[in-house]
């Protein structure tokens, strides 16, 4: 298995609602949040995980196939889905995992006799704040972060309990990202399953609570052939 190119998809993420990535802080702080999102430990300031990006990707690209139902186990997709497929009627299906699989890798455990994966494609790096962004927050004395009350309500009584108080970044910060992706000798296009993953998250939400509208996100790309592929893209036809 040959490496032929190494390519970097670079861009915006555009915040355009509030954002929760949670920081899994067990330590409780007087007057603080419930529910603190995650920090660079150094600067203070927020910033998307890689790892958040690449799951919430996978998963949307997962869920449209409409493999995990054949899966059965709630997992991410391993190289047992390829043995449940065979026929002419389910080749699409296979080339289509197949994509998703040499994307984002496969698990160490997982049986990979008699099928080539390889390394992961994609790789994704964290996504820290634009110096534009970092530039009008200070020059305006804003904030990075807003403090949301969210309530249960008793449908009986019509009243509002147990208050529980949510970190989130403010809506309109720009964040930098970049995904490199590897082309090994004999793939497909696998750039087009990307930006079709990417495209799919902008429909959706990134983060928690997206049912309850955080983490609407946009991306904005560098190159302007890539950008004009991405808004070619139909996700259903």
């Amino acid at each position: 298995m040959k490496l032929n190119n190494i390519s970097k998809i670079t861009g915006k993420i555009v915040l355009e609602s509030g954002l929760h990535i949670g920081a899994g802080d067990t330590e409780l702080r007087i007057g603080g949040t419930d529910n603190p999102v995650v920090k660079h430990p150094h600067t203070n300031e927020p910033y998307i995980p890689g790892s958040s990006l690449k799951g919430k990707v996978r998963s949307m690209l997962e869920m449209k196939s409409g493999l995990l139902a054949l899966a059965g186990d709630g997992k991410p997709l391993g190289t047992k889905i390829l043995q449940k497929l065979s026929g002419n009627q389910q080749d699409q299906q296979q080339a289509e995992a197949m994509r998703i699989l040499k994307l984002f890798g496969v698990s160490g455990a997982d049986d990979q006799e008699n099928v080539e994966i390889g390394p992961a494609r994609a790789s994704f790096a964290d996504s820290f704040l634009s110096e534009e962004s970092k530039k009008t927050v200070k020059a305006n004395q804003q904030s990075y972060f807003e403090v949301k009350s969210e309530n249960f309500i008793n449908r009986i009584k019509g009243t509002a309990e147990n208050p529980r108080f949510t970190e989130r970044v403010v809506a309109g910060l720009k964040f930098d990202f970049s995904i490199s992706l590897k082309e090994m000798e004999g793939d497909e296009d696998l750039l087009n399953t990307l930006l079709e993953g990417l495209k799919l998250l902008e429909h959706d939400a990134l983060g928690g609570s997206g049912s309850r509208g955080y983490g609407r996100v946009r991306f904005e790309f560098d190159d302007e052939t890539i950008s004009k592929q991405f808004a070619e893209i139909q996700l259903f036809s």
